[in-house]
């Protein structure tokens, strides 16, 4: 049976196929917060004593970075002094630790704050702060509604698809669409001309390039901003709406100076918050990954077994994989049959390169594969150094091409959507690693990215 072929959204991203060949049961993710249950699990263990607080932090509908500020607000310290393992999404209901520094701060002050859709609930004391060190996965609870067809059916399908999942030991471990922009998949093509050295077209691709999803002000001040005259960008400023503030904040930099040349384009992209300059480059290198994985499939290669070449990691003692250079290895003929016994036994796991200017490639066919995909975007792994803004250069690292997980049905089973008449939801639950994305769990269920409509 030939492999199903993904949106067009998709492909954008650079993911070509299914992995899965039973029809998918459609459907909708999303449509209320609290169908995006996500729990973050870390390997931490609390105490009763020590300098940071640690309390579980309960959000609905706010990301992370923005409710960190509100409570650093309501406490009155420093931002920094609150730590957290893992940015968790928006239009969701999470729940993760976070610690807070300081002997000063007591149990009675967390119990003051009243956050709108927050809680707060102190769970004991550490002298290590939370960091993303600890993050070790996530549970998901997710709930698929305005699904049409027979219930029987809706099973039968999940059933089947949840077989060719244990079957296959998990699902490709593709960057999901959120890495990459849900409304504006974007960052990729950013960072593609930032390894390039192609500073001027990096901000204009930002500023300018217009998609079918956003608002018609957003569409008219990027028109305006175009054609890059000193003129014309002065006018898409004055149209760009305000939500848009980093597209604003680039805007004002390249305005000051009476003519534009390379300089104002370098000091226009460097207003950006440090870790979003990164974010294009990283965006890049997923979007590379995933064209790997998709390359992989066209020519039916295994995700669960190692080929002679591949390059393969090893599970560290909490059962992941850990991508470390002393400890990844290229597998020979001699060493095939051995490694493909522990990657059984899930003590190993094939990897694929999130290439960088360090990166080494595979040998044999997934060496070809690799070094096709660069060819493809005309691009080398030197031009991950960049030599105009040096700071978010990339040594690159590897990434398992697989990701071991067991979904289960909920309880309710396939039951009626009270939100849509006439059709039927399902909840769906299970575990990830951290890195990993849900949405490309869901993708394999829905036939859909699980973000479009």
């Amino acid at each position: 049976m030939e492999l199903k072929q993904t949106s067009e959204l998709e492909k954008q991203i650079g993911i070509w196929f299914y992995f899965t060949r039973t029809e998918g049961i459609g459907g909708v993710i999303k449509t209320k917060p609290a169908d995006f249950y996500v729990r973050e699990i870390t390997n931490r263990e609390e105490e009763k004593e020590g300098k940071y607080l640690i309390v579980e932090l309960t959000k609905e509908n706010w990301d992370t970075h923005s409710v960190i500020r509100e409570i650093s607000r309501r406490l009155r310290v420093s931002r920094n002094r609150i730590g957290f393992a893992g940015t968790k999404d928006k239009f969701a209901v999470t729940t993760q630790k976070i610690s807070i520094w300081g002997t000063d701060i007591a149990e009675k002050e967390l119990e003051r704050i009243r956050i709108a859709d927050v809680a707060l609930k102190l769970i004991g004391r550490s002298n290590k702060a939370v960091s993303l060190g600890d993050l070790y996965g996530n549970e998901f609870e997710i709930v698929i509604r305005n699904i049409e067809g027979r219930k029987k059916e809706i099973k039968r399908n999940i059933e089947a698809i949840t077989s060719e999942i244990e079957n296959a030991g998990g699902v490709p471990n593709f960057f999901g669409v959120q890495r990459f922009g849900i409304r504006r998949p974007i960052t990729h093509t950013v960072g593609k001309h930032l390894i390039k050295g192609e500073i001027k077209e990096a901000v204009m691709s930002y500023i300018a390039d217009i998609f079918a999803d956003e608002s018609e002000d957003a569409k008219r001040a990027r028109l305006l901003c175009k054609e890059g005259g000193l003129k014309e960008l002065k006018e898409g400023l004055k149209a760009m709406p305000p939500f848009l503030r980093y597209e604003k904040a680039m805007l004002n930099e390249l305005i000051k100076s009476e003519s534009i040349d390379e300089a104002n384009f370098i000091s226009a992209f460097s207003v950006l918050p440090k870790n979003l300059q990164k974010l294009f480059v990283h965006a890049y290198q997923s979007y590379l990954f995933n064209l790997v994985l998709s390359h992989r499939m066209k020519q039916n290669l295994p995700f669960n077994e190692a080929l002679v070449g591949d390059v393969v990691c090893f599970r560290n003692k909490f059962g992941l994989a850990e991508i470390h250079k002393d400890r990844v290895e290229r597998i020979t003929e001699n060493k095939v049959e051995g490694i493909n016994r522990l990657i059984k036994r899930g003590r190993a796991f094939v990897t694929a390169p999130v290439f960088g200017y360090e990166t080494e490639f595979a040998e044999g066919v997934e060496g070809e594969i690799e070094r096709k995909v660069l060819e493809d975007e005309g691009v080398e792994l030197n031009d991950f150094y960049i030599e105009k803004i040096p700071e978010i250069s990339s040594k690159g690292t590897r990434r398992p091409i697989l990701v071991p997980v067991q979904v289960k049905l909920s309880d309710e089973e396939v039951g009626d959507d009270d939100m849509n008449p006439g059709r039927n939801k399902v909840k769906l639950k299970f575990f990830l690693p951290k890195g990993s994305y849900a949405t490309v769990v869901l993708r394999e269920y829905m036939k859909k990215s699980g973000l479009e409509g």
